[in-house]
């Protein structure tokens, strides 16, 4: 598979953030202006690869922490924003996040989900899929500081629904 780079909407979205230190990890990215709910903010832009050239840019066997710029687009592939030009690779991960990453027509971009006031940082969850076992949680940790942080940036462990006896009802409140 060839790869290629995605084009870029930095000229465009750059009046709506700006880059500065971030207390949740290295740089971040902040809202310049007030950001509305549903407002397009940014593309993830970078090299789209396959899967396994991936796993070859990055050894997770030989990494000390984690620290990757992938972003998976689909079961084959998956876009390195490791390149100057992509902003949203300076985009912390939020437990509490205040943007969402949709994938449209082959692109990724970063939205905002509720009102972000001027300065406010930018996070979305990066929802990492769970691999491995518990170990792994201390491989991917979080450092976003919110009071709802799970530890890490792995997808919420899935809960098992409890079971009801058989033939027995939940009592609710209502009439």
């Amino acid at each position: 598979m060839q790869q290629k780079k995605h084009s870029t909407s930095r000229g465009r979205s750059k009046s709506l953030y700006e880059i500065r230190k971030s207390t949740i990890q290295g740089r971040g990215v902040f809202a310049r202006r007030r950001l509305r709910p549903g407002q397009k903010i940014i593309e993830y832009t970078g090299d789209l690869i396959p899967n396994d050239e991936a796993d070859r840019r990055y050894d997770e066997e030989k990494m000390k922490r984690h620290h990757t710029f992938l972003f998976t687009l689909d079961d084959d592939r998956c876009i390195d924003g490791n390149v100057r030009t992509n902003d949203a690779r300076l985009i912390n991960h939020s437990c509490d996040p205040n943007c969402e990453a949709i994938i449209e027509d082959e692109r990724i971009w970063i939205y905002a989900l509720r009102n972000i006031q001027p300065g406010v940082e930018l996070g979305y969850d990066y929802k990492y899929e769970r691999t491995g076992g518990k170990e792994m949680e201390k491989f991917y940790v979080c450092h976003c500081g919110s009071p709802k942080c799970r530890g890490s940036i792995m997808a919420p462990a899935k809960r098992r629904k409890k079971k009801s006896a058989p033939g027995k009802r939940n009592s609710g409140t209502g009439v």
